[in-house]
């Protein structure tokens, strides 16, 4: 009985010294944009409510603890779930036992109204802690969430980019402040691991980025180099590999909004950062070891979404259901085009395209009573391609999703320039603002935009124009506060709606010459 008795006493203070370790799975997915259904070669929520269930039941079986996360922005980008501001999605996450979500950038393309009914939708937190009511200390969302496991404690502490406060509609983030996540994750981390003391760990579901991977592939060591470059420490607009360089104790990163499918985890400063590219395309995958507080090793795999994966049944008959809601609307035929107009790698961000020339001149069409002397459209407010064949109702909602609005201006000749040549210009880190535009011309040059002409004249800075724009922009969204200052008329018709009823009125569209509109000197 004594040689017992002082083995355990020797096993208890072995543990007290050495610590047992601890196996946590986590999965995430990130930028899911409303495709809850297969498309293409992926399955979708219902294949991927099957590799949770599987990895869920894997974890339970050999006593590992599990976490399931979303990184962020569930909104917009499929009619079906645009039309129902993303409850599908939401409540097919709750079947899957999701336990947090951050709240990413398009969860403010709509107003709070929305955002607070999705959050009553949702049996699982939306975490931010950089997001405060403007002029208060009071977060939008949780700010962390503590998981206790027997063995492990984890803090998830979300954070939300900052960058939101100008890509986001400007009605609908103007009650907030969107903090630095650096200066926020600074404050929170020592709080949160003296909580998860003394085996715990704390992780962060982030919505920030990597920058130099953006929709792409990466995982390299040259990639991890590159985003190190071009996102230092401690800077306010941030991505992951900022807030991992500037704050020590998080052990891994699950991020979001870049679209990055990360394949190998980016270590920097010790933090593993994580990304599942988006559309529901993947699944992150990582386990990690746990010993005294500390990642002591690491498996990590990025798993494909096949929509060869047998669906869950539950999942699947919940989303078919929603699918058939105003499916037949969205299915019916508006218009036959021979013209195929193409939006490739997001050309509308930095290129003169014919879909901008189309969804341009359909505003100048259906205004042109106004006296409308120019257009003016954000690319990265054009998503989608408009393929040839038969056009719907639904191809025209994916192309414009937002639910944008067209505004009137009546605008200073000097705003007008300040607009074009904040516009006119590529911008590598917010690649939504180049403009889209009917009724000028121009030339950009290293040395800036030349040449700025409205229907072949220079602009006046002292003349008012009327130039029509979508409310996102007359908001100032994308940086284009200069349009604040014009004398403004929302119309109230939808942007989409414009270019549908356009596409009805030219229809069927035997050819659409494309005349540059603007030329790019290197």
């Amino acid at each position: 009985m004594k040689r017992s008795f002082a083995a355990l006493m020797a096993f208890v203070l072995l543990i007290a010294i050495v610590g047992l370790s601890a196996h946590l799975v986590v999965l995430e997915i990130n930028d899911t944009h409303g495709h809850a259904w297969p498309y293409g070669n992926y399955g979708g929520f219902a294949a991927i409510a099957t590799i949770v269930n599987q990895v869920r039941a894997e974890a339970q079986a050999n006593g590992w603890d599990f976490l399931f996360l979303h990184a962020g922005d569930v909104n917009t980008g499929v009619p079906e779930s645009d039309m129902l501001y993303a409850r599908p999605d939401i409540l097919a996450l709750d079947m899957m036992g999701l336990d947090a979500m951050t709240i990413g950038n398009h969860e403010f393309d709509h107003p709070w109204s929305v955002l607070s009914r999705q959050m009553a939708w949702a049996d699982f937190p939306f975490l931010s802690a950089n997001i405060v009511y403007k002029g208060t200390d009071k977060t939008v969302g949780q700010p962390y969430l503590i998981e206790k496991f027997p063995d492990l404690k984890v803090a998830i502490l979300g954070l939300t980019t900052k960058t939101t406060e100008y890509i986001g509609n400007p009605e609908y983030v103007k009650g907030y402040d969107f903090l630095s996540p650096d200066e926020v994750a600074q404050k929170y981390v020592p709080m949160l691991q003296k909580m998860v003391e003394p085996d715990g760990i704390v992780i962060a579901l982030t919505h920030l980025g990597i920058f130099g991977s953006e929709q792409t592939v990466a995982g390299t060591p040259g990639a991890v180099e590159t985003a190190e470059k071009l996102d230092p420490p401690n800077n306010p607009y941030g991505g992951s590999v900022s807030l991992a360089q500037s704050v020590s104790g998080i052990a891994a990163i699950f991020d979001g909004h870049s679209h990055t499918a990360v394949t190998s985890p980016f270590n920097v400063n010790g933090t593993l950062i994580v990304q599942a590219g988006s559309y529901s395309k993947y699944i992150a995958r990582l386990d990690l070891i746990v010993e005294n507080g500390h990642v002591a090793t690491y498996t990590y795999k990025l798993i494909t979404v096949s929509k060869d994966i047998k669906p869950d049944e539950a999942v699947q008959d919940l989303l078919n259901a929603y699918k058939i809601v105003g499916s037949a609307k969205l299915n019916e035929p508006i218009g036959y085009s021979k013209v195929n107009f193409a939006n490739e790698k997001d050309s509308t961000r930095k290129a003169d395209t014919l879909i901008g020339h189309l969804i341009t001149d359909a505003v100048a069409w259906k205004f042109k009573d106004m006296g409308i002397q120019a257009v003016l459209m954000n690319g990265g407010g054009i998503r989608a391609p408009i393929p040839a064949g038969t056009i719907t109702y639904r191809t025209v909602l994916t192309v414009l999703p937002f639910g944008n609005t067209v505004v009137i201006l009546k605008i200073k000749g000097s705003d007008l320039l300040k607009a074009i040549q904040w516009g006119a210009v590529y911008h590598p880190e917010d690649t939504g603002a180049r403009l889209n535009e009917w009724g000028l011309t121009y030339t950009v040059t290293p040395q800036g935009v030349e040449n700025i002409l409205l229907d072949g004249k220079p602009i006046d800075p002292n003349v008012i124009y009327t130039v029509a724009t979508n409310d996102y922009m007359a908001n100032g969204g994308d940086n284009y506060s200069m349009l604040k200052n014009a004398q403004q008329y929302n119309t109230g018709y939808v942007l989409a709606d414009v270019v549908k009823e356009y596409i009805e009125h030219i229809s069927p569209i035997e050819s659409y010459p494309f005349t540059p509109r603007w030329t790019e000197v290197e």
